[in-house]
């Protein structure tokens, strides 16, 4: 620690807590303290986190030795999921209690940093609080920083940031969700009183000097510490069990002495610098595919079912805690069911979107404290959520991407050193296939490649109206701040006059023109907001597609539980019983888009189902299929004996 620029005793306190500096943090502080632009990439469980926060911690802490430290928000950090921003915040309160508790101890003085969340699941109250009493670390999701943005109150509080942490980029660049973040993003620069520092992590990322430019906007360079991995021999499938090949520590630190030059990438006069830290995403793993005793079939079957059921009991049950991910809320509510009855209904819960926040929460409070052997979850809690007492991760069916494989075996042991298990379980001919061709791509260090959309212009209304609603705004600037978004790059001045018209004139309808949501001075070259393009902003933002799903209400408590499909709800009759959260509901009656229901008391429950959740299979995986299913076909016909164990 002696090489870094860190106060003493905050050295010190990492020291005695954490020992050395994993190989992230070692070569993203001196880039994080030199206020450059930062990507980090690293495998799960490889210190990401504290890399990116603990050169603010330092900053932050040393401005209140100093008595500079002020009630404003200096550090924004964005996850994708709010389990992830809950998780984030309990995990900062130790180094932040344990930096404080060492500086009052050696220099008597009291510096309290605060942190905060801010998402979806914040009561009104939390809110407003946050509000009049700015954090000095406020932790949230893309779509609440959107709000944040649009909102007045909301502004005062971002306008002393001074550093936005984005974790878990790769499962947004993807998609238009992404596409929505990169436009907040240019917002929140263009909105703080200084220079914005933008620091992104991710342990799966491809290619990662994209994710790089989507960080930084549109036109920048990057200068990349990226390792150069020697090849590594493959192993063959033994019993369908594969273990990965573990990363070389020599090779990444040769390279990163070895990579010092910057590569420059020039678009105009725009240039920003961002180091890439790529410390790869390959580690140690134990993965196995777990077979049934009977065959598989084209569609499972009651026996086979009960075979897995079984197999999955005695797995549970030989570990100390179980991670069970599904790839739909139907199939983690019957999966919750059948392991309750063979393991307790006191030692199992599921864990999902259309869960409350309550229930959520309390189910990962559950599971960190150790107190439940299995908690089966959807992709709700496959990203970076520190939960150590997890010692197994089950998949049930394949998870249809390399990096989505990766992010949920890294749930196993999730800490330095620790080696994530996870155990696949096909429950087809064709996802054996599947199974075994994603294996095969993780022992090649192969990784799903990211299609970033290109400048989709329904995201573009939205914030501009959003932009509008909050200040006015200068035509030409206004394209110039929607342009630096990376995905928004190559966006052309008729297409942006296109959506500035759009929303200036409405639409016409057979009552004539309606949803005109800004004012355009085609004299002054200015644009403003309608009256009421504020609410419209606050209250339909984002890119998360909408649902019509009811909510769950248990009578007489008036508690929300959650929410089902609606065509569930609608083709429900009272009297009739369903799962949600491990427990069994009576229905009351459905009407005015909720479900009244009342407890079961266990009786026996229908499954309530979702429409259109199931993941679909990358390009990279659906290449490994059939380059598998060539091979084998090709074995076959030179009537070679290897066809047999490859199948």
């Amino acid at each position: 620690m002696k090489s870094f620029k860190f106060h003493p005793i905050i050295a010190k306190w990492f020291e005695e807590k954490f020992g050395s500096p994993t190989e992230p943090q070692q070569r993203g502080w001196p880039a994080i303290q030199a206020g450059s632009h930062v990507l980090i990439a690293a495998p799960t469980g490889s210190g990401k986190t504290l890399a990116a926060f603990f050169a603010e911690l330092d900053l932050l802490f040393r401005d209140g030795l100093a008595g500079n430290l002020t009630d404003e928000t200096r550090v924004v950090y964005v996850s994708p999921l709010k389990a992830l921003s809950n998780d984030i915040h309990k995990n900062l309160e130790e180094p932040l209690t344990g930096i404080r508790d060492a500086l009052k101890a050696s220099t008597g003085k009291d510096v309290d940093v605060r942190a905060e969340v801010r998402t979806g699941d914040t009561p009104a109250s939390k809110r407003q609080a946050i509000i009049r009493n700015p954090p000095h670390i406020l932790v949230t999701t893309p779509e609440s920083l959107y709000l944040l943005l649009t909102s007045q109150s909301g502004r005062r509080v971002l306008g002393t940031v001074r550093t936005l942490i984005v974790d878990e980029i790769h499962a947004v660049v993807g998609n238009r969700r992404g596409s929505h973040l990169a436009l907040t993003m240019e917002r929140l620069a263009a909105l703080t009183k200084g220079p914005l520092q933008r620091i992104g992590l991710s342990a799966t990322q491809r290619p990662i000097e994209k994710v790089a430019k989507f960080l930084v906007g549109g036109g920048e360079s990057s200068k990349s510490q990226t390792p150069n991995p020697k090849e590594a021999p493959i192993s063959k499938f033994q019993n369908i069990r594969a273990p990965s090949r573990p990363v070389q520590n020599g090779e990444n630190k040769k390279s990163a002495e070895i990579s010092n030059a910057a590569t420059s990438i020039r678009e105009g006069e725009n240039e920003k610098l961002c180091e890439i830290v790529d410390a790869g995403f390959t580690r140690k793993l134990d993965l196995a595919i777990e077979l049934p005793g009977s065959p598989l079939e084209a569609v499972m079957s009651n026996e086979v079912w009960l075979e897995v059921y079984q197999r999955l009991a005695e797995l549970i049950e030989a570990h100390r805690t179980t991670l069970v991910f599904v790839n739909t809320r139907r199939m983690a509510e019957r999966v919750t069911h059948q392991l309750s009855e063979k393991l307790g209904k006191e030692k199992v819960t599921s864990h999902h979107g259309s869960l409350s926040a309550k229930l959520r929460l309390d189910a990962e409070n559950r599971l960190k404290r150790g107190e439940l052997k299995a908690l089966v979850a959807t992709a709700s809690l496959e990203l970076g959520i520190d939960i150590g007492s997890v010692d197994l991760v089950c998949q049930l069916g394949p998870t249809r991407s390399i990096a989505t494989l990766l992010q949920r075996a890294g749930r196993a042991e999730h800490r330095r050193g620790g080696l994530p298990k996870a155990r696949l379980f096909p429950l087809s001919r064709d996802e054996l296939v599947e199974c075994v061709a994603t294996l095969r791509s993780v022992q090649r260090a192969e990784m799903d490649i990211l299609v970033m959309p290109e400048k989709p212009l329904d995201v573009l209304a939205q914030q501009i109206v959003a932009c509008v609603s909050a200040e006015d705004w200068e035509e030409d600037k206004l394209f110039e701040l929607m342009r630096s978004a990376y995905p928004y790059r190559n966006l052309t001045r008729k297409e942006f006059d296109d959506v500035l018209r759009m929303l200036a004139e409405g639409f016409s309808t057979k009552r004539g023109r309606r949803a005109a949501l800004i004012h355009y001075d085609a004299i002054n070259h200015r644009v403003r907001g309608r009256r009421g393009a504020g609410l419209v902003a606050l209250t339909s933002g984002g890119a998360i597609p909408d649902n019509a799903d009811y909510r769950v209400v248990l009578e007489p408590s008036e508690t929300f539980i959650g929410t089902v499909n609606e065509d569930f709800a609608i083709e429900s009759l009272a009297g009739d019983i369903f799962q949600l959260g491990n427990a069994s509901w009576k229905i009351l009656r459905v009407n005015s888009g909720q479900v009244r229901v009342q407890d079961a008391h266990g009786q026996p429950p229908t499954m309530p189902f979702w429409l259109g959740e199931a993941p679909g299979r990358t390009n990279e995986v659906s290449t490994a299929v059939s380059d598998l299913r060539e091979e084998i076909e090709q074995l076959i016909k030179e009537g070679s004996e290897a066809a047999k164990s490859e199948a």
